[in-house]
């Protein structure tokens, strides 16, 4: 039986920095769930959440990382800056949107290259020849045609 195509045209990669305990994963979980969690244990590593927006007509699949304060991520380029409160709510939804319109708006103008691993944007993977949907090459078999 095929696969579902996906329903979205782009995926767009997030990361989430700060320093520790300043509440990352709450607003991680507030954008995802759309809920406050009052008692949000500490990230050990690397947390993860998605969600489908819409901009401009087209459905982007957002991949949030929480890093946990990782210092390694320090480097990433801010778009934006604007307030939000993961216990109210208040502005999450416009950080997250805000940030995908514009990046939005970098590949309409060319701006940014979307074959670049490092601008965090890939087209939505293409469905293959058996219905199975994969943004990875599958190895061959040896003496399988498939």
């Amino acid at each position: 039986m095929a696969t579902a195509p996906y329903n979205y045209s782009y995926i767009f990669k997030y990361i989430i920095i700060g320093d520790m305990g300043v509440g990352k994963s709450c607003l991680l979980h507030q954008f995802t769930e759309k809920k406050f969690m009052a008692d949000c244990p500490h990230t050990i590593g690397v947390e993860f959440g998605t969600r489908i927006i819409e901009v401009s007509g087209q459905k982007i699949k957002l991949q949030i990382w929480d890093t946990a304060g990782q210092e390694r991520f320090r480097a990433v380029t801010r778009l934006l800056f604007l307030e939000a409160s993961a216990k109210t709510g208040e502005n999450v939804e416009d950080a997250f949107l805000e940030a995908a319109k514009k990046i939005y708006q970098n590949i309409q103008d060319g701006s940014l290259d979307l074959n670049a691993a490092e601008s965090g944007v890939q087209h939505k993977p293409s469905a293959p020849q058996g219905g199975r949907i994969t943004n990875e090459p599958q190895p061959q078999r040896e003496g399988c045609g498939c």
